[in-house]
């Protein structure tokens, strides 16, 4: 792992621990793929930060110096993912851009999902934060915690009654009778790049597509697969949601296959 700190390395800069970041969680970050030091969508990733920082009413550096720190990050650490973290400092000692690159983790050939309620989650109710990509995580690795017990690889987010919203760090989509479906962001799910990515792929691809903001768990039941999309796991198939088993489908290679080819361009 590589560490910069408002573009310096760590080693020469360090953060508050009076940063209410580190005290309360307060603040917004990204994660972007660097493939051969090549960082995909970073201006999708910048957009969105903006928005996050905004919501968050926090200040950014200039956004030529963060393309500057993060295309250097991937350029000396090639195939990996970059994060930028925003801190929002304290009232003696002002937010920081943290830059860090970690190795790809292992992935494993299907996703088994339980499903955990989410009742932190907007689901659709007014909310200022809602979409915002926060550090406030704690509740969605809590959820995969409870997966992990039951011998599952993450967490479906459910609302308490039975809609379907997203995984802890990645959308989720499936397919019926051959039509791509997916839940809406008016429920306040992330506006996952990957996910953006995907539809805008279905739909080159001439595959039908279904957004809506009410899709009920037992919609998944009715699947004929089901796949998960992020960052890190790019399109991946789901193999098991709960006690129910799917196989990889045609419709998860295909978008997998267009993903690859994107990424080679």
């Amino acid at each position: 792992m590589n560490v910069w700190i408002d573009g310096q390395p760590s080693r020469s800069a360090s953060i508050s621990v009076l940063d209410q970041t580190f005290l309360r969680g307060d603040g917004c970050f990204e994660a972007i793929r660097s493939y051969g030091g090549e960082l995909f969508e970073l201006d999708a990733h910048l957009d969105r930060l903006e928005r996050s920082a905004s919501a968050l009413a926090m200040d950014l550096p200039p956004r030529t110096d963060l393309v500057a720190w993060l295309s250097t990050a991937a350029a000396e650490s090639g195939d990996c993912v970059v994060r930028l973290i925003m801190t929002r400092g304290s009232e003696t000692t002002p937010g920081r851009a943290v830059v860090m690159t970690h190795d790809l983790p292992d992935r494993p050939g299907g996703l088994e999902l339980l499903t955990v309620q989410a009742p932190w989650h907007p689901a659709g109710q007014p909310w200022d934060l809602s979409g915002v990509k926060s550090v406030s995580y704690a509740p969605n690795m809590a959820a995969s915690r409870v997966a992990h017990r039951q011998g599952r690889h993450d967490a479906l987010l459910i609302t308490g009654d039975g809609l379907i919203l997203e995984g802890p760090t990645f959308s989720v989509g499936w397919v019926v009778g051959g039509v791509l479906e997916t839940p809406s962001l008016d429920l306040g799910i992330l506006d996952s790049i990957t996910r953006r990515t995907v539809l805008s792929l279905a739909e080159d691809l001439g595959i039908d597509c279904a957004i809506r903001s009410d899709f009920p768990l037992s919609r998944i039941a009715m699947a004929d697969e089901v796949m998960a999309w992020s960052t890190i796991k790019e399109v991946a198939s789901v193999t098991a949601v709960d006690d129910q088993a799917f196989l990889a489908g045609p419709v998860t290679a295909r978008l997998a296959e267009a993903f690859a080819a994107l990424v080679s361009r």
